[in-house]
Formats: structure tokens, sequence, C-alpha cells
């Protein structure tokens, strides 16, 4: 059984349909599983027919639901480094340091770095609270940035411990003449701060990377614009070692839906065949067009046994 299963694509896809599906198939064979969506529009509540918020809720046996909050993650997030931060500067610039902590708070990328620790945190949680946990994403462009973070953030950090480490030495070297500094730099906080998010860094990154643990699967439409998004996100999760498991092909036309459909069934046909074509390697999976939304746990056990061969692609 996979650990990490991850449902991401193009918004409006039915990436989440297919997570929660998922999840309660998972669910049903006495695997205590957790869905949990990091997509800041929020549909898992709707899918399941039931309240989803920023606490763990039960659904059913065996199945938890969350919607990380990512303004919530983030105050959490700079309040945890202003805490840390303060402790080691003069009391003359708190108040700078505060103001900057802030403008952080505001900046591009605060959100996913807050995300990234929430996520870490529960990955962390698999094989002890939950068996496995399922990830409703969001689109791909913000999930391709949250799965790349490890190694790209892995690399700066080295890059801060080597700064730190040549500013201690200076330290050092000045405090052969002052007791009070050099009673002060015995340890240094920020070195094993860093040290520490450089960890969890590297596990999140060999959580991610083993196929044996993690899978990435696309929900996409067997229309133009989503393959070619798929193809391009495929390429991209290669290089940085993410697994990818395969494909769910959402909302496929049905032969018998009769004559009104039968133009946009040819052109899906043609679509189809560039899916299978392109993505030949993977597990793909066909759901066919319903004729409603789906919504409740219900309709989520329509799409339990269309799903299966999913399962056979961390074997």
């Amino acid at each position: 059984m996979r650990r990490f299963t991850f449902f991401g694509g193009k918004g409006g896809t039915g990436k989440t349909s297919c997570a929660a599906a998922y999840a309660l198939s998972l669910a049903s064979k006495g695997t205590r599983t957790l869905v949990v969506s990091t997509d800041p529009a929020h549909s898992l509540a709707d899918a399941f027919g039931k309240p989803i918020g920023f606490e763990t809720a039960l659904l059913r046996e065996n199945l938890w639901g969350l919607e990380i909050d990512a303004e919530v993650e983030a105050k959490k997030y700079m309040k945890v480094i202003q805490e840390k931060v303060l402790d080691l500067v003069s009391a003359a610039i708190v108040e700078e340091i505060k103001r900057q902590i802030e403008i952080a708070y505001m900046s591009p990328g605060a959100e996913e770095a807050a995300i990234f620790d929430k996520f870490v945190e529960l990955m962390e949680s698999a094989g002890t609270t939950y068996d496995s946990i399922v990830f409703d994403t969001a689109p791909t462009g913000h999930t391709l940035r949250l799965l790349t973070l490890p190694e790209i953030l892995e690399t700066w950090i080295e890059h801060l411990i080597e700064k730190r480490r040549k500013a201690m030495h200076l330290m050092k070297m000045a405090a052969r003449y002052d007791s009070v500094l050099a009673d002060k730099i015995k340890e240094d906080p920020i070195i094993e701060t860093l040290s520490a998010r450089k960890e969890k860094f590297a596990l999140a990154r060999r959580y991610l990377t083993d196929s044996a643990l993690s899978g990435f699967f696309f929900v996409l439409n067997a229309e133009k614009l989503p393959i070619l998004e798929t193809a391009r996100a495929v390429e991209l999760l290669g290089k940085h070692g993410v697994h990818v498991g395969g494909m769910v092909i959402n909302k496929v036309i049905p032969p018998e839906a009769g004559a009104f459909f039968e133009k946009r069934r040819s052109a899906q046909e043609g679509y189809l065949a560039d899916i299978n074509s392109r993505f030949s390697s993977f597990v793909r999976v066909e759901l066919p067009l319903l004729d409603s939304d789906i919504q409740g746990v219900e309709q989520l056990e329509m799409m339990v046994p269309l799903l299966g061969a999913l399962d056979a692609s961390g074997e």
C-alpha cells in the first residue's frame, strides 16, 4: 500500500472527487486514511457532503478529512520564526525585526512555505496516526511549486548554514579576548534551527522521491489544454524525481450518449488517442461523464471500483 497519494491537475477536472473516492476506497479496506485538501478553493467538504474545516474531522470509520488554511498556517509559521529570532537579537533592534517579519509574511512564497511545513508535519504522522494520506492538491502550477520546494530549499539552507559558519568562525576569533562573547557562542541556535529545517526538507524529499511510498496522479479531461499542461507537469516532476503513478481521464463521453454528443465524442476520441500515446508508460483510468455532479458519500462510492487500477501502479 502506498503511504502518500496525490491527485492534481487543472482546476475543474474533477481531482477533488477522485481524491475523495480513492480515500473512501482505502478506508473501506480498513486502512486508516486522512484525505487532505491543499487547494485554496476547498471543495472537499462539498464532495463528501459533510463539513470539513481546519481541524481534522471524522468522516466515517477509518476516514478523516482536513482542509489546510494557507493564511492560518502562514501566521503560525511567522509566529514561530519571530519567537526564535527575537531570542537571539539585541533589544535595540526588536521592533525592526518585527517589521521585517511582518513584511516577510506579506511576501510571495510565505504561504507556500507555511503550507509545506504543515505538509511535512502530516507526512510524519503517516504510519502512526494514519496508514495512508491522500492529498487533493491545488491547480497544477501551485502544486508543482510545493512539490519541488524540498530540493530548492535544501540547497538554499545549505548556503545559509555555510554563511553562518563563516560568521561564527570570525566571532570565535574575536571571543579569544572577550569571555562574555565566548560564553554566548558556545552553542549556536541559528545553525541548530537551520540544520533542523534542512533535515525536514531532506525527509520530505525522501518521501516524495520514493515510488514505493508516494505516487502522483494527474486528473485530466480529454481536451487539448489539460493534455499539454499535464505533459509539462510530468516532465518537471520527473526532473525532480517525483514518481508519477498514472492518469485519470475524467468525464469521458460514453458511446451511448446519443446524437447530440456525437461530434463532441468524435473530437474526444482523438484526444484520448493522444493521451494514450503520450502517457503510454503510465497507468490510465477512464471515468465516464455523469449526468450530475458528484456530491456525498453514496455517489463517491460509485467511483470506487473505477479507480481500482490506481492501486496497481504502486506494485
